[in-house]
This record gives C-alpha cells, sequence and structure tokens, in this order.
C-alpha cells in the first residue's frame, strides 16, 4: 500500500467518527500539512465519499450520509461484530430484516479476508438463537472470548477458563465446547464438563481466563437435537426454581399467544377446551403476579403454596380497591 493510499485510508477512519475535525487537528494526527488534508478530502469526495466542510472557529470536517453509500472502512473486529450482528438478524432476532440482512451479509462474506471469513464462519457454525422470551439486561460481552470459544468449537479443541455462577461463587472448568447460543443480548456456552462428566450451559460473560489447552476431542452426540430450546429450558430452570400447574379456562393456543416464550412447552391441550399451564417463576408470590396476565379463570393444580400466594395477592387487591 502507498503512503498516500495507507493516509487516505487513515483520514476515512477518523472521519467516520461521529464528531467534525478541524483541518489543523486532522493534519497534526496524520503527520501532514493542512493543504495535504484539503486535497485528501478531495480525493475522497472523487471516491463517492461525503465529506462536508464547515467554516468558523468550530467548523471542520465529517463524514455525512449521502445518497448512495459508498464503501465502508472496517477494521477486524468490526468487520467481524459486523458479520455476527447481521447473521443474527437475518436468523429472525430482529422482524422484517431478515431478508435484507441475508442479502448484507452475503455481500460482506464475499469481501472479508480469508482470516476474518474463518472467523465468521466458525460463528455461523457453532451459533443457535433463542427465539423467544428474551433474557433483560446487557452484560459485557469480550469479543475476543467469543471469538476463542467458536474457534475452539470450530477445531474440537479443549478450553479451561475460570466460571463465576449466578451467586458469584467461582470455579475452575475444563469443558469441550460445542454451540453458542444467543439469547436476546446473551450468549450461552453448551460444552461438556470434563471433570463433571455431563453437559453444561454457561454464560460467556461469566467466563474469564479463557485459554485453550492444546487437545483435541472427540465428538459426542449433543444433549438434544434443538440445542438453542435445550439451553432456555436448562436457563430457566435456574432462574425460576418455584414450578407450579394451573389448569385455565381458555384454549391452548390463546394462552401460548398470551404468555407468549414464558409459557413455551408448557400448554397442554385438555379435552374439555381448556389448558393444563406449566410454568416458574422465581417464587411462589412471582408467579401468582403473572398468572394474573392470563385474564382467564384457572385453577391451581396441587400447589398449597402457589393457592397461599394468590389468596394473598388477592387479598391485598381488594384492600386496594375499597
Amino acid at each position: 500500500m502507498t503512503q498516500t493510499s495507507a493516509r487516505l485510508l487513515t483520514l476515512l477512519s477518523l472521519l467516520q467518527a461521529p464528531r467534525e475535525w478541524p483541518g489543523p487537528e486532522l493534519a497534526r494526527r496524520l503527520s501532514v500539512s493542512t493543504r495535504t488534508v484539503r486535497n485528501d478530502v478531495e480525493r475522497l469526495r472523487d471516491l463517492g465519499y461525503p465529506v462536508e466542510a464547515t467554516r468558523g472557529a468550530v467548523g471542520g470536517y465529517r463524514l455525512a450520509a449521502g445518497t448512495a453509500m459508498p464503501p465502508l472502512l472496517l477494521d477486524d473486529e468490526e468487520a467481524v461484530a459486523v458479520a455476527i450482528s447481521l447473521r443474527t438478524a437475518a436468523g429472525g432476532a430482529v422482524a422484517g430484516v431478515e431478508e435484507a440482512a441475508l442479502r448484507a451479509l452475503t455481500t460482506l462474506q464475499q469481501v472479508l479476508p480469508a482470516r476474518l471469513a474463518r472467523r465468521v464462519d466458525a460463528v455461523q457454525a457453532v451459533t443457535a438463537t433463542v427465539r423467544h422470551g428474551a433474557t433483560r439486561g446487557s452484560p459485557g460481552l469480550d469479543g475476543a472470548t467469543l471469538g476463542v470459544l467458536t474457534a475452539a468449537a470450530r477445531d474440537r479443541e479443549v478450553v479451561r477458563f475460570a466460571y463465576a455462577d449466578a451467586a458469584g461463587v467461582g470455579s475452575e472448568r475444563r469443558v469441550e465446547p460445542y454451540r453458542l447460543v444467543n439469547w436476546g443480548r446473551r450468549w450461552y456456552l453448551v460444552a461438556f464438563d470434563v471433570h463433571r462428566d455431563d453437559w453444561r450451559t454457561f454464560r460467556v460473560d461469566r467466563v474469564a481466563q479463557l485459554r485453550p489447552v492444546g487437545h483435541r476431542f472427540a465428538l459426542r452426540p449433543l444433549p438434544a437435537e434443538d440445542i438453542a430450546a435445550w439451553v432456555a429450558r436448562k436457563t430457566r430452570s435456574v432462574a425460576q426454581p418455584f414450578r407450579a400447574t394451573v389448569v385455565v379456562s381458555a384454549a391452548a393456543d390463546d394462552v401460548t399467544a398470551r404468555m407468549g416464550g414464558w409459557a413455551e412447552g408448557g400448554v397442554e391441550a385438555l379435552p374439555d377446551g381448556r389448558c393444563r399451564l406449566s410454568v416458574g417463576a422465581r417464587n411462589a408470590s412471582d408467579l401468582a403476579i403473572w398468572l394474573g396476565f392470563l385474564d382467564a379463570d384457572f385453577e391451581v393444580d396441587a400447589s398449597p403454596e402457589l393457592a397461599a400466594a394468590l389468596r394473598a395477592l388477592g387479598s391485598r387487591l381488594v384492600a386496594a380497591a375499597r
């Protein structure tokens, strides 16, 4: 790459930041004169980049939205991040943009360097998405951690890491990584825990000190055909330790539509037109509140604790309406 071409790429990278750049500041960063900056800006305009210039004490240069989008300049991490985001959207995570996301992903993959295409392929090969009941919160996720895990799953390489569970208790894990599941804004690793001789799920944002150990592993049959649904069930069982069943005076399809992912897999149609709903929550009081969203009559099936919580909630509601 010539010195001028490298400087143009650096200038374009700076202009992509959401701010105005005074000419003297760009000149200092690029180690050139302000006249050279003006000439380079004209070259970018000739290439189709809509660089705007404003005059005055607070004036400068910035990259504006054009009538047609010119080629984008992305560094390695940005390119991989965009590909992962497009893959998630193409899978239906964002309604209405699946086809456009798939076209954009295909276009991006055609121009990715081989080293980056391999990383994106690894993500595509070992990830799945939970379609309903998106998790809340936005835990920090290290892109490098995600990259190491996808590469290890692709190459069937054992990894070690420090892990903190929901209670903050730490442990050292040695696992065979198989799949990464995206659920809302969280990522989960599905792996076979060598020391515990069983399948486990791990929140990726709770993984630390990750390192491959250099040992390969033989593939095992996955614990379920639909690995995303399996992760959803496992995660709910931890987050919702209290379980109960109610018989609802409504059709199974109506209850499923009203409760969404919260009732996924827990609605059973009954011959008399009613349905049996099996659900979970943190405790009986939380479940009593959630059942109010059914907007239908229901009967508690063999759960004295839930019945007591419903009576307590009803008393509070009646008292509030007086």
